[in-house]
């Protein structure tokens, strides 16, 4: 199941891409400000701007708005994961750049990465595995950053401590979101990019 597979009786593709944005848009500050369970479709549909009929058009339930939520949230992830690096050069650079990327990916987009750790239980067994995949491909990313690091003599870890860096690294960098509360009354945007490059980098690979 992909987004392109939420069904929608409208043919005109760019329509469909427009209004699914408008909902998407809606549904993170409903979902953020009341919660998926409090929200109706109704009110999705206000906040987009159109009537429930319209709505209807697009999407079969409340739940289709909060996937396509889900797969917005990790295709611009990766998209901004992977900008501006290098994969063909030095596999350490990429690695500093891809975290460093990854943090400032999370800062945009702060509310949709909370509702969707808070929501994704709402998803149905058909589309949870789909978004669950997702989190794993970004995984996969880093794993393959340290994999290229391996290779190329500049790191000596196995393939479990692989895997293991590279939740760690996700993990790490959303404490930018899910501890804002306290992470950024203490530090800037860029200070916290610097310390936690540093610290993850360092415990990847100590001096």
């Amino acid at each position: 199941m992909d987004s392109k597979n939420v069904d929608t009786s409208v043919k005109d593709r760019r329509l469909v891409q427009k209004r699914r944005e408008q909902m998407i848009k809606a549904g993170v500050k409903l979902f953020t400000d009341k919660g998926f369970h409090r929200t109706t479709t109704r009110e999705i549909a206000r906040e987009a701007g159109f009537s429930i009929g319209t709505l209807y058009e697009y999407i079969r339930s409340k739940e289709d708005v909060l996937y396509l939520v889900c797969d917005d949230i990790y295709t611009r992830v990766k998209q901004g994961l992977e900008k501006q690096i290098d994969f063909s050069g030095d596999p350490w650079s990429a690695l500093r750049q891809a975290i460093q990327n990854y943090i400032y990916v999370i800062d945009e987009l702060q509310d949709e990465v909370l509702v969707m750790y808070q929501e994704t239980k709402s998803l149905s067994k058909e589309a949870l595995p789909y978004v669950l995949n997702k989190e794993r491909e970004m995984a996969v990313i880093f794993e393959n950053i340290l994999k290229r690091c391996v290779d190329l003599g500049v790191l000596h870890i196995d393939q479990e401590w692989r895997a293991f860096h590279a939740q760690q690294i996700l993990v790490q960098c959303q404490m930018w979101t899910f501890r804002r509360w306290a992470v950024q009354t203490q530090f800037t945007l860029e200070q916290f990019a610097t310390k936690q490059v540093h610290s993850l980098l360092q415990s990847i690979k100590p001096a």
